[in-house]
């Protein structure tokens, strides 16, 4: 049975996944945090001593989260080429399932916010350095092109994961709807769309630029 304790703090955490897309870091109030989870203010200082320690701790779990599952698909046995195509769709769908806490991460960071800063340095070298050397791997192993390391990762973000990011905020602004709007689930955020950005990546990879 889960402690007392460690319920206040599942509330707290759970409301702030909620709240923190909409709000920001800078937007999101203790109160507003500890009146959503049914928590008394004293209990969240208890818990968390400050909003910024809350965020920290609220950012970092949202991440590790990520960061285990994908692991595992890049160190699990098998063929290169297929453990970097499992680790590509496990991401694309992590990002497309989580579209408005990341797109919230990057908006605050850009706007001077210390503690989304703070974790994107600390946090966006680890998945980078993962599958830059999945993608190394494959080319040792002759299945991928010979490429710049760098240039081949961020083709491979651009054609996979940044229509997820980029299209729907396309999408809410309105515009272009007519282009947009009916085909989006269908062409950039279903399973079957991602899946064929997939492999369409792929596909170029292993020609390289020859």
């Amino acid at each position: 049975m889960a402690r007392p304790g460690r319920n206040i703090e599942q509330a707290l955490l759970r409301s702030g996944r909620l709240l923190y897309p909409a709000r920001g870091g800078a937007g999101l109030s203790v109160r507003a945090l500890t009146e959503h989870a049914g928590v008394n203010v004293g209990m969240f200082h208890y818990h968390f001593r400050s909003k910024d320690d809350f965020l920290r701790e609220l950012l970092q779990q949202y991440y590790e989260e990520m960061f285990g599952p994908l692991a595992e698909r890049v160190h699990h046995e098998g063929p290169p080429l297929e453990r970097l195509r499992q680790a590509l769709l496990f991401l694309a769908t992590f990002v497309r399932d989580h579209e408005a806490m990341l797109g919230r991460v990057f908006a605050d960071a850009s706007g001077g916010d210390a503690v989304a800063a703070e974790f994107l340095r600390a946090n966006a070298p680890r998945h980078l350095r993962l599958l830059v050397a999945l993608m190394n791997e494959a080319e040792a192993a002759g299945v991928l092109a010979p490429l710049p390391k760098l240039q081949r990762f961020v083709f491979t973000m651009g054609a996979v994961a940044l229509p997820l990011v980029v299209v729907p905020h396309v999408a809410r602004l309105r515009i272009a709807p007519a282009l947009i709007g009916r085909q989006l689930k269908r062409q950039v955020t279903s399973d079957e769309a991602i899946a064929q950005r997939v492999e369409l990546a792929l596909a170029a990879l292993q020609r390289g630029t020859g």
